[in-house]
């Protein structure tokens, strides 16, 4: 069952992951797809990113709300703190779990083998590889939860915010052009 709902995970990774593709082609959606992405830059030889000049993509409210608008593509997305890194994930309500992409991981500490030669699903093009693994915590607004399963794909660079973490909020509603989880 739990392989079952790891394969939908990986599906739904690999679509985001291809839109995002063809949308970073296209001028437009390329730059509407950047807001609020977290700026980097290499800090030392150890090959280490720091963080600066963050622009949170959420809103909290008086009534500690998290407010997020939706992006010119036409999904959500959250820069969430992963392990205590900023990783801009899409906030997918159709996915059971996180899904991390191998560099986010690697910018939120998470140690993965090499490989990753565990299938962790089957997807059109065969096998999909990965790991599970636990997330010391994940954070988004004023909700913060420790211990999160995840797991961390071999290939695609979008990870997915799933409900996993979603199912901690009282609620998640969409209204027009804004999700507000409470």
């Amino acid at each position: 069952m739990i392989r079952g709902y790891l394969f939908v995970i990986v599906m739904l990774g690999m679509l985001a992951s291809m839109m995002n593709k063809v949308a970073s082609r296209m001028p437009e959606a390329a730059e509407s797809s950047r807001a609020g992405a977290v700026e980097t830059a290499p800090s030392t030889d150890s090959g280490a990113v720091e963080a600066r000049d963050f622009q949170a993509s959420y809103g909290n409210s008086s009534d500690g709300a998290v407010r997020l608008e939706r992006n010119g593509d036409g999904h959500f997305y959250a820069d969430v703190q992963i392990n205590g890194a900023y990783v801009h994930a899409l906030v997918d309500t159709g996915a059971t779990a996180i899904a991390l992409s191998r560099e986010d991981a690697r910018s939120a500490g998470v140690a993965t083998s090499i490989g990753m030669p565990e299938v962790i699903g089957r997807g059109a093009d065969g096998d999909v590889h990965g790991e599970i693994v636990m997330l010391d915590s994940v954070t988004l607004g004023g909700k913060s939860v420790q211990q999160m399963p995840a797991v961390v794909l071999n290939a695609g660079e979008q990870s997915l915010l799933g409900q996993v973490f979603l199912s901690k909020f009282d609620s998640v509603e969409i209204r027009g052009d804004t999700m507000v989880l409470r």
